[in-house]
This record gives structure tokens, sequence and C-alpha cells, in this order.
């Protein structure tokens, strides 16, 4: 669990600067320890399951059972995200995975636990995972400053890989020396640190910009904005097609490790250099992308772990495989890394838990299926033929690119000028939540630039669709072609309120070009419905 995992466009000679933030520096030291606790967890889990030797399918079912919750949880993650105390959320969600880790640890000590309690208790575990994750990455914001970000998120990129690359050699040495409890110890104890940094947080009080969203209208404007944004669609589709295949290598891995050797220090000797050469992909990848665009790194890496799938399938020795996964795993965090950056840029700060619970929504979900497919498949027709099918399907999700192409840079989302919008009069506490609420406004267009308001008007219907309006229309009066009307509802007069705050920059700039087009201001009216 990484506090956020971006792609720094630009290299700063400040990198560290962070770190002299005391709160970060602890919760990145923590977040270290405690990261290499969970791939330990993982490993532990997965080396279990081989050893009850129960086939790939069980095997690569941990990993769907680590994958599943971010897939059923995502929906409300976000929107919890967005709108309770993110300090009292994250202590929840590391207390409910502490309990988790000591069950799996206590039971794995008494030689009581089997295949499905496994796989329930991991489940469970990431179950507390999966509702934490999308505020974990919001919060970073409010730990450093808006100049130090983008360093603060390349140093917990960082961190996590530096944590992939240690965790899985350290458990298999700790499997194959102390057994494998041992590992299901330490991964318990890893979660005291972030406890302490979050329960010493003193978090500053956020007064909310417009009403309050309850948890039902949150999850409903999150779902509305991912529907009308079609670059955050584009990212999710590519991301969501990839992984299905790419999860192939991660779930097939452990069986075909232990078809190789019957020792733990080959699996985790695999995954050690699967997380080093997601270091090295890391510190590759602002070169790559001085090069090249978004599209190319992201088609590029892809293709390079789908090759690396296939080879998998071909080699005999664990040697050989060590460079493959090396490679593999240099590619796999430049497409990972870049689509997760990517959906922080396009999205902003008031449903950014929520676009983030969804892109998790998308990419574990795709982990979960994926892992139970390539687990069966090779149940039926042999690892090695699984592997050589998941390779070739993640270079046939390349095509996707023709229809879905990656964006490669994201518009001003910062908070832009919001327009006055009228009071209701002798307004209640009731009336936030009255509606619906029909707007119209008038437009007077200059008769040579008609089809290019025509144009930018369908733009800014996403805009509109986007922030809050439930439907959406534009007229032209028959006996006035100059004349135009645009109408629009809002759900309730709050909603309404909120659509105003939530205008961004770039919105601001497409408004800009629709009254380049007009005579003069258009007229609005606020019509609030009554029974």
């Amino acid at each position: 669990m990484s506090v956020g995992q971006g792609i720094n466009r630009k290299r700063s000679s400040s990198i560290w600067q962070p770190l002299r933030i005391p709160l970060f520096r602890n919760l990145l030291l923590a977040n270290l320890v405690s990261d290499i606790g969970t791939f330990m967890q993982n490993v532990g889990a997965a080396w279990l399951m081989v050893s009850f030797r129960v086939g790939p399918a069980y095997v690569a079912l941990t990993q769907t059972a680590a994958a599943l919750p971010f897939f059923l949880l995502a929906p409300i993650a976000g929107p919890a995200g967005d709108i309770v105390d993110r300090r009292k959320l994250v202590l929840s969600t590391e207390v409910w995975m502490l309990i988790a880790a000591i069950a799996i640890a206590v039971l794995a000590i008494g030689h009581a636990m089997s295949p499905w309690v496994l796989l329930g208790l991991t489940f469970a575990l990431s179950a507390g995972d999966a509702f934490e994750a999308p505020t974990w990455r919001a919060i970073l914001p409010e730990l450093v400053g808006k100049d130090e970000l983008a360093a603060a998120s390349a140093l917990n990129g960082i961190e996590f890989n530096f944590a992939r690359a240690v965790g899985p050699a350290l458990a298999g040495l700790v499997i194959a020396v102390a057994g494998v409890s041992t590992a299901f110890v330490v991964n318990a104890i890893s979660f005291v640190g972030v406890l302490a940094v979050i329960a010493m947080w003193k978090r500053s009080a956020v007064a909310p910009r417009g009403p309050r969203e309850n948890l039902g209208g949150a999850i409903v404007a999150g779902l509305r904005y991912v529907r009308f944004s079609p670059q955050i669609k584009a990212v999710l589709v590519r991301q969501g097609a990839s992984m299905f295949f790419a999860s192939g290598l991660l779930a097939l891995l452990p069986s075909l490790a232990h078809s190789l050797s019957p020792s733990a220090i080959g699996y985790g000797i695999l995954l050690g250099a699967f997380g080093a050469g997601a270091v090295l992909g890391a510190i590759a990848l602002q070169p790559l992308r001085s090069l090249w665009s978004v599209e190319a790194v992201v088609s590029g890496g892809i293709a390079i772990v789908a090759a690396g799938m296939i080879a998998m399938g071909t080699v005999r020795s664990l040697a050989a495989l060590l460079p493959v996964m090396l490679v593999a795993g240099a590619a796999w965090i430049c497409f990972v890394s870049l689509t997760s950056a990517l959906m922080q840029t396009l999205t902003p700060d008031w449903v950014r838990a929520r676009v983030l619970a969804m892109f998790l929504f998308v990419f574990q979900g795709s982990v979960a299926i994926g892992s139970a497919v390539w687990g069966a498949l090779a149940q039926r027709v042999g690892i090695h033929s699984a592997l050589h099918w998941a390779g070739l399907g993640a270079m046939a999700s390349l095509g996707l690119a023709f229809n879905f192409r990656i964006p490669n840079a994201a518009a001003d989302l910062s908070p832009g000028i919001h327009a006055r919008i009228p009071a209701i009069l002798e307004k209640t506490s009731a009336e936030d939540e009255a509606g619906p609420v029909l707007v119209t406004v008038e437009y007077t267009v200059l008769p040579a630039r008609r089809e290019e308001f025509e144009k930018l008007m369908k733009r800014y219907r996403l805009t509109r669709r986007r922030d809050g309006a439930s439907r959406w229309e534009i007229f032209r009066d028959i006996e006035n072609s100059d004349r135009y009307f645009e109408v629009f509802l809002s759900p309730s007069w709050a909603e309404h309120l909120r659509q105003h705050e939530r205008e961004t920059k770039s919105d601001e700039e497409l408004k800009n070009q629709i009254r380049s087009c007009i005579m003069e201001d258009p007229t609005v009216r606020h019509l609030l419905y009554t029974s």
C-alpha cells in the first residue's frame, strides 16, 4: 500500500526535499516496512497454497482473493474517501488488516490452515487494503506542499518498488529458514508503524466547498464523471484489457517456480528479480518519456510483458527465467505507473478518490478475473501453454490503441472562477435537497459562428453531464435561427450548487470560446420543481 505512485514528467534536483517533512518521512519509512511485509505475506500465501498440493488453479486463486476486494469495494471506497474523515478511515482499515494478519499467523503457527480458510483470510486482509487504497492515494497532497508533490510521488514509487524487490526475496529466505508462518508474523508486525504514525497525525479539518454529499449521491457523481470523461474511459479500457492478460504472469509464477525448484528461495528470487526490474524501469521511465509519448511507452511496456510471458512458457530453468523476470518487471512498471499517474492528472480534486477507486476497480477486477481464468486454463492445458496464450492475448490487446488512445497530457483541472448563482428566497434547510432543478441558458449567436458554436456546445455537454447534470439538450429557435437554448436538469438544488463548485480552469477556457461566438451575455434561468 503506497501513499501514491506517480510519474514526474520533469526530473527535479530536489527529489529528496519532501523527506524534510517529519510526517511524510515517517510515513514513508513505515510504508516501506508495511509494503515489505505485504509482499512477504503474498509470497507466503502462494507458497503455502502450493504446499497443499491442490494444483495451479488454487494457487492462482490466492491472487484472485487478493485482487477481488478491489473489484467489489471500489464503488463505495472511493466515495467514502471523498466525504468522510480520511485519517479515521485509514486508522480503521489498518486495524482491520492487523486483525486479519494476526489470524493468518496464528492459524499457520497452529497448523490449522486449509486452502479455503487461507483464501478467505487473504480476501479479508485485502478487503481492508481495498477500502483504504483510494483514500491513501488521495491524502498525499495533504502531507506535502504543492511544489513538492511530484517529488513525493517519485519517492513513493521508489519505496514501493524497493519493497517489491526486497520483500519476495526476503520471504523466500525466511520461509526456507524459519517456515511460512514466520513470514505471516512479520507481516502482522509491519502494520504497527503505520498505525503509530497515522494515530499521531493531527490532521487539519477540511471544510467542504459546497453542500456535503451523502454516500449514495457521491457514488452516482463518481460514476457519472467517469462515464462522461472520454480520456479516463480510454485509460480504463486499455488498463483493464492489458491487466486481464498480464495477470497470468504473477498468477502462474508460483506454480512455474515450484515445477522448476521445490525450494521457496527460487520463487522469492524470481519475484525479487521482477521487483528489481521494476525499480530499474522506474529510473528509466523519465528518459523514455522525454523521447516518446505516453501511448508509445505504455504500448511498449505491454508488448514487452507479453513477450516475457511467452518466454516464461518456453524456458525450462530458473537461471534462464531471471533475466526474463527482470525485463518484465521493468516493462510492467512502465505501463502500470504511467496509467496510474495519468489517472490522477486527468481528475480534479473533488472526485479524485472516486476516480482512483474506479481505476483500482478495473485494475484489480481484471487481475482477479484474469488470474482465475489463467489458473483454470493451466489446470487444463498446462502452465507453459497457458502462459503462451496469456502473452498472445496481451499482444493482441495493443489493437485497442486505434479506438482508445492513451492521452499524452491533461487539461488544467485546478478550480476555476465560479459563476454567481441565485439564492433561494425564504430558503429552509430542506431546500438544499429540493429538486430537480431545470436550468435554461439563452444564447444569441453570431450568424457566421453558428457551426462553430454547435461544435463547442457538443463538447460542453460532456462538462455539464460530468459535473452533475442528469440530462442536457440544446435547441435552436425556429423563428430566430441565431437564438439557441441550452437546457439541463440537476437532480437537486444542492447538486446544482456543487456543479458550480466543480468548474475548472479548463472549463473556463471552453466557456470563453463559446462566449466568442455570441453577441451578448447569455440569459440564465433556474427553475425549481414544485409538485
